[in-house]
Protein backbone atom coordinates (compact mmCIF):
# COMPACT_ATOMS: atom_id res chain seq x y z
CA UNK A 1 0.00 0.00 0.00
CA UNK A 2 1.12 3.44 -0.71
CA UNK A 3 0.05 6.90 -0.39
CA UNK A 4 1.01 9.80 -1.43
CA UNK A 5 -0.07 13.10 -0.60
CA UNK A 6 0.00 16.44 -2.03
CA UNK A 7 -1.06 20.05 -2.02
CA UNK A 8 0.56 22.08 0.65
CA UNK A 9 1.59 24.97 0.78
CA UNK A 10 2.35 28.13 2.66
CA UNK A 11 -1.08 30.07 3.31
CA UNK A 12 -2.23 33.49 5.13
CA UNK A 13 -5.00 33.24 7.57
CA UNK A 14 -8.40 33.53 6.14
CA UNK A 15 -6.80 31.11 2.78
CA UNK A 16 -7.66 27.98 1.33
CA UNK A 17 -5.67 25.11 0.13
CA UNK A 18 -6.58 21.36 -1.09
CA UNK A 19 -4.58 18.37 -0.36
CA UNK A 20 -5.01 15.79 -2.01
CA UNK A 21 -3.56 11.88 -1.44
CA UNK A 22 -3.11 8.92 -4.24
CA UNK A 23 -3.86 5.90 -3.28
CA UNK A 24 -2.01 2.38 -4.51
CA UNK A 25 -1.72 -1.26 -3.94
CA UNK A 26 -5.14 -1.48 -2.35
CA UNK A 27 -8.85 -2.03 -3.24
CA UNK A 28 -9.37 1.79 -2.24
CA UNK A 29 -13.33 1.98 -2.28
CA UNK A 30 -13.13 -0.36 0.81
CA UNK A 31 -11.76 0.96 3.41
CA UNK A 32 -12.22 4.17 5.38
CA UNK A 33 -10.05 6.73 4.82
CA UNK A 34 -8.59 9.56 6.62
CA UNK A 35 -6.91 12.70 7.48
CA UNK A 36 -3.71 13.04 10.32
CA UNK A 37 -1.82 16.35 11.46
CA UNK A 38 0.91 16.68 13.61
CA UNK A 39 1.94 20.16 14.29
CA UNK A 40 5.01 21.37 16.00
CA UNK A 41 6.11 20.06 19.19
CA UNK A 42 2.18 17.99 19.56
CA UNK A 43 1.22 14.77 19.14
CA UNK A 44 -0.32 13.78 15.89
CA UNK A 45 -4.50 14.31 15.79
CA UNK A 46 -7.23 12.75 12.88
CA UNK A 47 -8.39 15.63 11.50
CA UNK A 48 -11.32 14.11 9.21
CA UNK A 49 -12.12 10.34 8.33
CA UNK A 50 -14.14 9.58 5.21
CA UNK A 51 -16.05 5.69 5.89
CA UNK A 52 -16.20 3.44 2.54
CA UNK A 53 -19.72 4.89 2.24
CA UNK A 54 -19.09 8.48 2.02
CA UNK A 55 -19.93 8.91 5.72
CA UNK A 56 -17.90 11.83 7.31
CA UNK A 57 -16.41 13.05 10.67
CA UNK A 58 -14.53 15.79 11.76
CA UNK A 59 -12.20 17.26 14.69
CA UNK A 60 -13.89 19.90 16.15
CA UNK A 61 -11.41 22.73 15.76
CA UNK A 62 -12.20 22.14 11.67
CA UNK A 63 -15.70 21.62 11.94
CA UNK A 64 -17.18 24.20 9.00
CA UNK A 65 -14.38 24.71 7.71
CA UNK A 66 -12.36 21.79 6.18
CA UNK A 67 -14.28 18.96 3.89
CA UNK A 68 -13.03 15.68 3.24
CA UNK A 69 -14.28 13.58 -0.29
CA UNK A 70 -13.08 10.15 -1.86
CA UNK A 71 -12.92 9.63 -5.21
CA UNK A 72 -13.50 5.85 -6.23
CA UNK A 73 -12.23 5.75 -9.83
CA UNK A 74 -9.26 7.33 -9.43
CA UNK A 75 -8.31 6.48 -6.01
CA UNK A 76 -7.75 9.90 -5.05
CA UNK A 77 -8.55 11.10 -1.12
CA UNK A 78 -9.09 14.79 -1.00
CA UNK A 79 -9.28 17.93 2.06
CA UNK A 80 -10.65 21.25 1.07
CA UNK A 81 -9.47 23.66 3.71
CA UNK A 82 -10.64 26.89 4.04
CA UNK A 83 -10.62 30.09 6.75
CA UNK A 84 -7.39 28.51 7.78
CA UNK A 85 -6.03 29.85 10.89
CA UNK A 86 -2.47 29.68 12.50
CA UNK A 87 -3.19 26.68 14.41
CA UNK A 88 -3.78 24.57 11.42
CA UNK A 89 -0.42 24.67 10.60
CA UNK A 90 1.22 21.44 10.51
CA UNK A 91 2.48 17.84 8.47
CA UNK A 92 -1.06 16.64 7.16
CA UNK A 93 -1.34 12.83 5.99
CA UNK A 94 -3.43 10.40 4.58
CA UNK A 95 -4.15 7.17 6.31
CA UNK A 96 -5.67 4.21 6.14
CA UNK A 97 -6.35 0.65 8.38
CA UNK A 98 -5.84 -2.15 5.54
CA UNK A 99 -5.21 -5.80 5.95
CA UNK A 100 -4.37 -5.52 9.31
CA UNK A 101 -1.86 -3.01 9.11
CA UNK A 102 -1.66 1.07 9.24
CA UNK A 103 -0.41 2.56 6.80
CA UNK A 104 0.33 6.55 6.63
CA UNK A 105 1.62 8.15 3.45
CA UNK A 106 4.50 10.75 3.68
CA UNK A 107 2.98 14.02 4.56
CA UNK A 108 2.69 17.12 3.27
CA UNK A 109 3.37 20.59 5.09
CA UNK A 110 0.45 23.39 5.50
CA UNK A 111 2.04 26.53 7.31
CA UNK A 112 -0.69 29.20 7.91
CA UNK A 113 1.01 32.53 8.83
CA UNK A 114 -1.06 35.07 10.80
Amino acid sequence: VQLQASGGGSVQAGGSLRLSCKASGLNFRLFNMDWYRQAPGKEREQVALITSDGTTNYLDAVKGRFTISRDNVWRTLSLQMNDLKAEDTGVYSCHVTAYGREFFGRGTLVTVSS
